[in-house]
């Protein structure tokens, strides 16, 4: 059942959304989004700091008293990713085509419709019902790339300010096909191995002269994926691990290579941490070492651990929330990849709200414009209730 817009006429998040998808913010260029929200945001009263660093352009905007006991923020990101093969997109990337009730365009639905969403309804609740508390809202531009001085630089500003969230929500797509299907209560961790073997280049004719790093390779490999991580936890689905590359760079059939590199990817639950996984795959490396003699080189870079907000006072209202205005109940989810949520956790509980991912990524990305006034209205409806 999805129910009509609630809302009284008011700031246009679509309207909002198409200004900020003709702005070309690819990471990691602003492109004049941030600049366009800190003019919309100012006009309506709120504070604007802009937060750059590293070459990244971010924004912090909040309306109502610093230090206020009740504070609730928004996080969310402008920047997008490319738009790959411009010729095979149906209208201009970056033109917010408007037609037949969907908006066109790279940033559409990952996740320039959720921030105009949150704003237009801020900008409505701040003028026409005025909490007893503060609204902060952290935009940056750098989610899609590396994420080293996007959100964590406004939490870093924040926090050498003295500038706090009580709560705060992430406008992440979150539904896999339906509005009110589904909030974020936590996110998997992830890393990646970077596994190089090095053994001695020879002539496969004669492979006893020589030390196969493929052979040593495969035999960690197999190890590594046969090897059941966990079976899941209360909240979580089971732990995955993935090779995603082996190669040697060797073009010859008949030389046995020096080295073989390999990639392996693992998005764990809360059964383990970043450390506990480098440990095993440290283990595991120095044990076929040793049986093989072949040298073994392990890199790890994490991208975020796994982190829960568990149910409770949080998740409940942003669930009524988005119930009241789509009528379902959304389920709380742990899945899918990592968010900026991961850094938010550390400075208050955070929940994932947003619109559908279908198109997220690809070629025509796409949004029904029901689904952002939809949006609009479930925030409007967060903001109330919070501050009721």
């Amino acid at each position: 059942m999805t129910r009509q817009s609630e809302t009284t006429p008011g700031t246009d998040p679509v309207a909002l959304t198409r200004k900020l998808i003709q702005c070309p913010s690819v990471t990691p260029e602003e492109g004049g989004a941030l600049v366009l929200l800190q003019g919309v945001l100012e006009a309506a009263g709120f504070e604007c700091h802009r937060v750059d660093r590293g070459g990244i352009s971010n924004l912090f905007a909040r309306w109502g008293r610093k230090g206020a006991p009740r504070t609730l923020g928004f996080n969310g990101h402008t920047d997008v990713v490319p738009v790959g093969d411009e010729a095979a997109w149906t209208h201009p990337p970056f033109s917010g085509h408007l037609e037949g009730g969907t908006l066109w365009g790279r940033g559409a639905t990952d996740m320039k419709s959720g921030v105009a969403a949150w704003v237009a309804a801020a900008v409505d609740f701040v003028r026409q019902s005025p909490p007893d508390g503060a609204l902060i809202l952290a935009i940056t531009g750098d989610e899609e790339a590396d994420a080293l001085h996007g959100t964590t630089a406004l939490l870093d500003w924040m926090e050498a300010e003295g500038e706090a969230m009580s709560a705060c929500v992430v406008g992440e797509p979150t539904c896999p096909s339906h509005m009110g299907e589904m909030i974020k209560i936590g996110r998997r961790g992830s890393l990646v191995a970077h596994l190089t073997v090095r053994g001695v280049q020879g002539h496969s004719a004669y492979p006893h002269r020589a030390n196969n790093p493929v052979h040593a390779m495969a035999r960690l490999i197999a190890r590594l994926t046969e090897t059941e991580l966990d079976r899941g936890s209360a909240h979580f689905d089971p732990s995955t691990l993935q090779v995603t590359a082996i190669e040697t760079g060797n073009p010859a059939t008949n030389v046995i290579p020096a080295t073989c590199r390999a990639n392996v990817n693992i998005r764990f639950n809360d059964r383990h941490t970043s450390q506990s996984l480098t440990a095993w795959l440290g283990e595991e490396a120095t044990r076929v070492a040793e049986e093989t003699g072949a040298e073994i080189d392990l890199a790890v870079k994490v991208s975020g651990e796994s982190f829960l907000t568990p149910p409770g006072a949080l998740s409940d209202l942003v669930a009524g929330a988005v119930e009241a205005v789509t009528g379902h109940r959304p389920a709380l989810s742990t899945s899918g990849g990592t968010s900026d949520a991961r850094f938010v956790k550390d400075h208050c509980p955070v929940v994932e709200c947003g619109l559908v991912g279908r198109y997220m990524h690809a070629v025509d990305e796409r949004v029904p414009v029901a689904e952002i006034a939809q949006l609009r209205d479930i925030y409007s409806r967060i903001m109330r209730d919070y501050f009721s």
